[in-house]
């Protein structure tokens, strides 16, 4: 490892972590961290939260600070990459200069989804991905004025929720049926819209967005219903896409994302992969998954990590995930996908907690724990477990420390 350059592109969460677990793992060459923005390696869940809600500032949200970064000999290198040369072992940068590599690691992330309906460019019409998204957001985000949000998942809500705090008169659109529908029970759905009305915010349920319009400013936002609702800006939230091009156009294998194994391994085993940019394999589920979570990207990026020095460690955790909306702490375990029967703990339409357990075949895939964080770190130990499910009945005892695998 002396004498040789790893190469990390994408200063994300997985990116960050892989550079930290390289030096951890006893890599003792040159570490080059790339990323196309010039702030230190942040934490992004908080932009949607308490970046946006003015709750704290960007250099609260760094992941590590610069001394660290110094101590441990991790480059910081503000570049894009336009391109990577495999059998030469180098890459070529924005700028036309070509960086040289010994082991290449792609923590590349993911990228707001466009919503591609006329108007989409006007001014005041924002995505939230980057801390400069949130600048320009903020810069919107007056009290009295009219924001739309357009979506109404995870993202959506918890801006719904800060622009509230702020102040302003908030609309959510939903293009389906329920908030969420593509992640939640209806139970919890109806959970979050009735929160989130008690906190004045306006939801729209299968609502198309079919124009907005506006000089060169967003005036209003019109739906296929024929209604119009107007706004003094919109934040598009409607999910997000892999960054992947950069690993295709090199001739790696792409599937819903850089497809990897578990050890972290793209197609080409001397290139790892990792964060919200990667899909695999799941056994539990049966097929190839992509997380967008912390917790999975800094699981994937501690192994690639090993991996790259000659380890052999497996990607093993489950994942979790987390939203905070108001006084509402969720804490997601395990994935709900292809669930049948839902359990409830306590009850979502007149409480502020309670949990939502999935299960598939009468066994526990997952829970929703809406301010109950013991509901969720025993469920994350019974899935770790693979515990059988005893009863249902188990499941809405006050005290779960009485369900036993």
């Amino acid at each position: 490892m002396t004498g040789q350059r790893a190469v990390i592109v994408g200063a994300s969460h997985a990116g960050a972590q892989l550079a930290a677990s390289l030096r951890q793992e006893g890599w003792t060459g040159e570490v080059v961290l790339v990323g196309d923005e010039s702030a230190l390696p942040y934490q992004r869940p908080p932009l949607s939260k308490a970046l946006l809600a003015g709750k704290s500032t960007l250099e609260d949200l760094a992941i590590r600070s610069a001394a660290f970064y110094a101590k441990q000999e991790i480059q910081l290198l503000d570049a894009t990459i336009k391109s990577i040369d495999r059998t030469a072992g180098h890459l070529v940068l924005g700028n036309g200069e070509s960086l040289g590599y010994d082991k290449l690691a792609l923590c590349t992330g993911a990228r707001p989804r466009r919503l591609l309906v006329p108007g989409a460019l006007l001014g005041g019409v924002y995505y939230l991905r980057t801390a400069k998204d949130v600048e320009l957001i903020r810069g919107a985000a007056s009290p009295g004025r009219r924001a739309v949000i357009v979506g109404g998942g995870y993202v959506g809500l918890e801006t719904a929720a800060s622009l509230r705090a702020l102040g302003l008169d908030v609309t959510v659109l939903e293009a389906t049926g329920r908030v969420l529908e593509r992640v939640t029970a209806p139970e919890v759905s109806a959970f979050f819209e009735r929160i989130h009305r008690d906190a004045g915010v306006s939801i729209r349920t299968n609502a198309l967005v079919e124009a907005i319009a506006g000089d060169t400013q967003v005036r209003e936002v019109f739906l296929s219903s024929g209604e119009s609702i107007p706004a003094d800006f919109v934040i598009v939230g409607i999910g997000v896409e892999p960054n992947t091009e950069l690993a295709s156009a090199s001739g790696l294998v792409v599937d819903n994302g850089i497809a990897i194994d578990d050890r972290a391994r793209t197609s080409d085993p001397g290139i790892v992969a990792a964060g919200d940019c990667t899909s695999r394999t799941m056994a539990s589920h049966g097929r190839r998954v992509r997380l967008e979570c912390v917790p999975s990207a800094g699981e994937q990026a501690k192994v690639a990590a090993a991996t790259l020095c000659g380890k052999a460690k497996e990607i093993t955790a489950l994942p979790w995930f987390w939203s905070d909306q108001y006084d509402v702490k969720l804490q997601i375990a395990g994935l709900n996908t292809g669930y049948d029967e839902v359990v409830l703990s306590g009850d979502p339409r007149q409480d502020r907690d309670f949990t939502c357990f999935y299960l598939r075949h009468g066994v526990l895939i997952a829970a929703d724990c809406v301010n109950r964080p013991r509901d969720f770190m025993l469920t994350k130990r019974l899935l770790a477990q693979g515990a059988p499910l005893l009863g249902r009945a188990e499941l809405v005892v006050p005290d779960l420390t009485d369900i036993r695998g």
